[in-house]
C-alpha cells in the first residue's frame, strides 16, 4: 500500500552503512544518468557540476556520455554553459537545505533560462530532499534520475513541481526504513467490498451533516460520494427548509430534517436530531455546506464532544475549530487556506511548508489530518506523513471537497484505520480525477463514476506522479 520517501538524513545512513565504497555508488549513479540521457535527448550535453557528490556523479555521467559519442560540456566553478540541446543538473542533490548562495543561484537562472530539456541528478538543485522546500532559486528539471530510494521532495510541492518525471535508478543502495511514505493505488484494496453477507448497514453507514440556504449542493455532494464510495447507508441532516429540494436532488439518501436560524443555517439545538441519527451509522461527516455564525459553532462543538463514531470534519466546520477531545477517531480535511487558519498562520506559509504544517496541526488537534492537495498529505501525530499524489488539475474546480469528504466517511465507516481511509480516499478521489475523460470542463458531480471506476481497479497501473 505505500513505498518509501527517504529523507536526506536517512539516505546519509544508508550510504554509511553501505559495504562498498562511494566511487562504486558515484560510478552507478553517473552511469544511470547518463543512459536516461541517452535514452530521452538527442544532441549536445552540458553536465553543470557543483563540487559535492552530486557534482562527482555529473562528472561520471559526462565521461559516459562523450564514450557514447555525444559532444559534452562540463562546467564547474559556475562558468558559462554554451548552448547545449540538453543540461545535466549536478549543482547540489540531496544535501541542501538552505537557499542557495548568490553565484549559485544565478547559475540556477541560467539553466531556467536556456530553454532547453534539463536531467537532475537526484534532486533539482534548490529544492530540499526532505521536505519538498524551495527556501531559494530552484532548478526547473523534465526529468530527475534519482538512486534506490524516491526522496520525499520528489512527491511534495513546491518542490514536485520542480523535479519533473521521476525516474529511479537501483545502484545497489538501499534505505531500510523511512519516516515518509508515498500511498500506492493498492491501497484500494484495503476498503472492504461488499459480501454475501453484507446489508445495506454492515456495507458501513455515513450521516452527513451541513448545508444552508445556498449551499445545499455541498452535503448533496458528500452524500452521492460516500453512496459511490461503496457505502451503504446515508444519511442526510440538513436545514428544513432544504427537504424539497433534497427529495429531487438525491433519492437513495434518507433525509434529516433539523432546525434552523433565519438564514437557512443550522443551530445548536439541532445537536438532538443528529445525536438521534448518528446511532444509526459508522461514521458521521460535518461541515459540506454548513455556513458560518456562532451557532453553527456551537453545533461542531457541541457533536465533538458527544459523538462516540469516527467524525471527518471539512470546510466550515474547520473554521475557528479549537483543540478538542474524543476518544473516537477524528480527521481533518483541510485545504492550504484552512489548515492556515488552524495554525495561525497563512496560507501562503503552509504552501511553502507543507510537510511540516500537516504534521503541527495533527498534533495541535490529536487527529489525523488531510491536507489537500496535488500532492494530499495525511498525518497522525504519532507517525510520519503519507504522500497521496494522485490528483490531476481537474479537482480544481467547487465540490470537489465534499466529494472527497464523502469518501473519507464511507471509508472510515467500513472500519479502515483513520490514516487508511484517509490514503485510501484521497487515492480514489484523485484516480477519479484521472478516469473522468475529457479533462476539460470537468466538474464535481463528474468525478462521481470516476470514484466507482477506482474502486473497481482501473487505476491499478497509474503512477502517483
Amino acid at each position: 500500500m505505500f513505498a518509501p520517501l527517504a529523507s536526506a538524513a536517512e539516505v546519509r545512513a544508508a550510504e554509511e552503512a553501505y559495504a562498498g565504497s562511494l566511487d562504486e555508488l558515484m560510478e552507478r549513479a553517473g552511469t544511470a544518468v547518463a543512459q536516461v540521457v541517452l535514452g530521452r535527448f538527442p544532441g549536445s550535453v552540458a553536465v553543470v557540476c557543483g563540487h559535492g557528490n552530486n557534482g562527482g556523479d555529473g562528472k561520471v555521467c559526462a565521461r559516459v556520455l562523450e564514450a557514447a559519442g555525444r559532444d559534452v560540456t562540463v562546467v564547474e566553478g559556475f562558468g558559462e554553459i554554451g548552448e547545449p540541446d540538453v543540461i545535466v543538473d549536478a549543482l547540489f542533490g540531496i544535501g541542501l537545505k538552505d537557499a542557495p548562495r548568490e553565484d549559485a543561484a544565478r547559475m540556477i537562472e541560467r539553466i531556467n533560462a536556456i530553454g532547453k530539456p534539463v536531467v537532475a541528478v537526484d534532486i533539482a538543485s534548490g529544492v530540499d530532499a526532505s521536505t519538498g522546500e524551495i527556501p531559494g532559486a530552484a532548478v526547473k528539471a523534465n526529468v530527475t534520475v534519482t538512486f534506490g530510494t524516491p526522496k520525499v521532495g520528489h512527491h511534495v510541492s513546491p518542490g514536485r513541481g520542480a523535479c519533473g518525471q521521476i525516474h529511479v535508478a537501483d545502484i545497489g543502495l538501499e534505505v531500510a526504513e523511512t519516516e515518509h511514505r508515498l500511498v500506492q493505488a493498492s491501497v484500494l484494496a484495503a476498503v472492504p467490498a461488499k459480501s454475501a453477507a453484507s446489508t445495506k448497514y454492515r456495507a458501513g453507514a455515513v450521516l452527513i451533516v451541513g448545508g444552508s440556504r445556498g449551499m445545499i449542493g455541498a452535503p448533496v455532494l458528500a452524500a452521492k460520494a460516500a453512496f459511490r464510495a461503496d457505502a451503504g447507508y446515508v444519511l442526510l441532516a440538513t436545514p428544513e427548509s432544504a427537504l424539497p429540494t433534497l427529495e429531487t436532488l438525491i433519492l437513495e439518501a434518507v433525509k434529516v430534517p433539523l432546525p434552523e436560524d433565519s438564514l437557512g443555517r443550522l443551530v445548536p439545538r439541532a445537536a438532538d436530531g443528529i445525536l438521534e441519527a448518528a446511532g444509526r451509522v459508522d461514521a458521521v461527516a460535518i461541515g459540506p455546506g454548513l455556513g458560518r455564525s456562532e451557532g453553527t459553532r456551537e453545533l461542531v462543538r457541541v457533536l465533538l464532544e458527544n459523538l462516540t463514531v469516527p467524525v471527518v470534519l471539512d470546510a466550515d466546520a474547520l473554521f475557528d475549530l479549537e483543540p478538542f477531545e474524543r476518544r473516537a477517531p477524528t480527521i481533518l480535511t483541510p485545504h492550504a487556506g484552512e489548515l492556515a487558519r488552524l495554525l495561525g498562520s497563512d496560507a501562503a506559509d503552509v504552501d511553502a511548508h507543507r510537510v511540516e504544517a500537516v504534521r503541527r496541526a495533527a498534533v495541535r488537534f490529536g487527529s489525523t489530518v488531510l491536507l489537500k492537495g496535488p500532492d494530499t498529505l495525511i498525518a497522525t501525530p504519532r507517525v510520519g506523513v503519507l504522500v497521496a499524489g494522485f490528483g490531476r488539475p481537474t479537482l480544481a474546480t467547487a465540490g470537489s471537497g465534499d466529494v472527497l469528504t464523502g469518501i473519507v466517511a464511507s471509508f472510515a465507516a467500513k472500519g479502515l484505520e483513520p490514516g487508511v481511509a484517509a490514503a485510501a480516499a484521497a487515492t480514489a478521489h484523485g484516480l477519479a480525477s484521472r478516469l473522468v475523460e475529457p479533462q476539460r470542463g470537468v466538474v464535481a458531480s463528474d468525478l462521481l463514476h470516476g470514484i466507482r471506476r477506482a474502486l473497481a481497479g482501473e487505476g491499478a497501473g497509474i503512477s502517483p506522479i
